[in-house]
């Protein structure tokens, strides 16, 4: 549930307001949340590589088999070119003869090892794809859980389409990352290591020639991977930005047709891609400095050690075979330096990634209940707010020190206008909000003494905006109580009038609905959003705006559902249309936060105050609609 219209339409506005003033501007850069903010740094590389590790390390059994075989895959690499130089200077003995026999033996022994090396490869790459896949699955799982047990303030702040991206785009990002730096990283560290120590054994001299090529690629990787970091980390957030935009104009793509802005967003969406395509370019063009840069680099260095191993090779200090060896040990040297440094672009896009998840997964989840909270068992439904002030901004309070009191079985009416606090006293009894001062007692208790999840069973809302997901009818109407029978189905449709409609359907119950019940009439949302109510027995009712948006037919229908299910149970009942609520007990008109009034019908009417302006107001304009009629 959303809080008050002002509320929510300051978050649009605040998102539109920046894409207007930025189509203006060019400069302008997408912040977090739509604003204008200067580029984000990334945050500190080796805290968010530890965070990681927390997942990676759960499956630290295969994680040791795969480092097994890894190690042994690069054991056998780093024996082959010593093979290789044996069999060399086999071929070029001081006698001037091919030792055949001791050739014949090494070239075995090289296919042998190469043999190896290879079944050690694939069975390391086959492991390591199902452990990158269930570290992922791990980490998408824990956001989505996150996302559950965030506050619905969290959702009223932040783009869906942002949230979205993270799920998916920086999640891709970092299984990326986790699949195959983990295995480059491992066998880098060992070739190099190995590689220096075979280097050295070979020829001091000429290792000392090549640490200097592995200076200068050190010194290059790292200049370039400073200039990317912040790179990739926009790139990320722009991508979100795209995301959201692309969410949410597709959700309210009948609002665009109808009012012609489809050129206004292809704009707004053509800037957002534009500004995701320069940073996209910027990052790709710096990171693909290094690779060419790298590779001139061990050119020059190959050229070099050649030179100078011709030389000691004249003097008779070394061998033939021992340069063979040595260069071949030389690219296994620079090769893992080449590879760990473009894998440190793929680590900085993947740890952009699981920062922007780790900022999720660090948000503040909603109040815990408290240690002596008590479930809220076979609830009566009086409700009674005490002195109650509240605000979504501290400094903008949108309810101010109100009290009133619903009897159990008794249908409380709240109008007013737009902005009046309405909505937020049913955001406060439910308590997607806490309140600031006062308290929410329901059976004589703090509503805070509850459990939450016991407290939100015994509510049942249903809004003008129905929301239906994915799935047959009978599944959007056991939404609240899997368990039903179908009996139970057909008889909480029965009390909702909708099963005249749904056997009218193709599959009548089974029927699959679209996104959001799009294949139905906004009536027949509503009416299905009733029969789930139905089927759950809520102890408290909810009407918020039910019947705003339906023609004066559906409106009937909806009614008489809606009387079925008030009968005996605490009703609060948000309506505009005064008309509607006439029966209730008692009608609280709230202005500014505050109750102005408080009665029934007739009272207020009697009164003749706000309430009777507003109802006269209403009366009136429907006769002059019926007269131009």
């Amino acid at each position: 549930m959303s809080h008050e219209n002002e509320q929510l339409k300051e978050g649009k506005e605040h998102k539109n307001s920046y894409i207007s003033g930025a189509l203006r501007s060019p400069r302008g850069s997408l912040g977090k949340r739509g604003g204008r903010e200067p580029i984000i740094k990334a945050k500190n590389f080796i805290g968010t590589l530890k965070r990681l590790w927390y997942y990676i390390d759960k499956e630290r059994r295969i994680l040791t088999y795969i480092a097994m075989f890894i190690i042994g895959e690069s054991l056998l690499i780093l024996i082959g070119p010593y093979l290789i130089g044996l069999s060399i200077d086999a071929m070029s003995t001081s006698q001037g003869f091919v030792d055949f026999g001791t050739l014949k033996i090494l070239v075995i022994a090289l296919i042998m090892v190469y043999a190896a090396s290879t079944i050690l490869t694939f069975f390391q790459g086959w492991l390591m794809a199902g452990v990158s896949q269930q570290i992922i699955t791990n980490l998408r799982g824990a956001l989505f859980k996150k996302l559950q047990n965030l506050p619905v303030a969290f959702f009223d702040t932040h783009p869906h389409g942002e949230l979205m991206s993270r799920l998916s785009n920086d999640i891709d990002n970092v299984s990326g990352t986790i699949s195959q730096s983990t295995t480059q990283l491992l066998s880098g560290l060992i070739s190099i290591i190995g590689s220096l120590v075979m280097m050295v054994l070979l020829s001091p001299f000429l290792t000392v020639v090549n640490l200097l090529t592995a200076l200068l690629i050190i010194l290059l990787a790292r200049a370039i991977a400073n200039k990317t970091s912040k790179l990739f980390k926009e790139q990320q957030m722009q991508l979100g930005h795209l995301n959201s935009h692309i969410e949410e104009t597709i959700t309210g793509i009948q609002v665009v047709k109808a009012f012609n802005h489809e050129d206004k967003v292809i704009a707004e969406f053509d800037f957002i891609n534009m500004k995701l395509c320069e940073v996209g370019l910027k990052a790709q063009i710096w990171s693909g400095f290094l690779m060419p840069l790298m590779n001139v680099i061990n050119n020059l260095g190959t050229a070099l050690i050649a030179i100078v191993g011709g030389i000691l090779a004249i003097k008779s200090i070394i061998t033939i075979g021992v340069i063979a060896s040595f260069l071949s040990y030389s690219r296994q040297f620079s090769r893992p330096l080449n590879d760990l440094a473009n894998l440190f672009n793929l680590l900085q896009s993947g740890v952009a990634g699981a920062e922007r998840v780790f900022e999720i997964l660090d948000e503040q989840e909603e109040v815990a209940d408290s240690s002596n909270a008590i479930p809220l068992e076979n609830p009566k439904g009086h409700v009674v707010f005490e002195n109650v002030t509240f605000g979504y901004r501290p400094d903008v309070p949108v309810l101010k020190d109100i009290s009133f009191s619903a009897g159990e079985g008794s249908s409380t009416a709240l109008v007013g206008p737009t902005g009046a606090g309405k909505t937020t006293i049913v955001n406060l009894v439910t308590r997607f909000y806490d309140v600031t001062k006062g308290r929410i007692l329901i059976d004589g208790l703090d509503i805070r003494e509850y459990t939450r999840d016991s407290l939100r069973k015994c509510f049942g809302i249903v809004l003008q905006d129905t929301y239906l997901f994915s799935g047959s009818v009978r599944e959007n109407i056991k939404y609240g109580k899997p368990d039903a029978t179908d009996e139970e189905v057909r008889r909480a449709a029965t009390m909702a009038n909708a099963d005249s409609f749904i056997l009218q359907l193709p599959e009548q119950y089974e029927t699959l609905l679209s996104e959001n019940g799009g294949n139905l009439s906004q009536g027949q949302r509503q009416l299905l959003a009733i029969a789930r109510i139905i089927l759950v027995e809520p102890s408290i009712l909810i009407l918020d705006e039910a019947t705003s948006s339906i023609d004066t037919r559906t409106e009937v229908h909806i009614q008489n559902a809606l009387l079925n299910i008030m009968q005996g149970r605490t009703s609060f009942i948000i309506a505009h249309r005064l008309n509607t609520i006439r029966d209730a007990d008692t009608i609280l008109l709230i202005d500014n936060g505050e109750v102005l009034e408080e009665g029934n019908h007739d009272l207020l009417m009697n009164q003749q105050g706000r309430y009777y302006q507003m109802f006269f107001d209403q009366f009136l304009n429907k006769a002059k609609i019926h007269s131009l009629g």
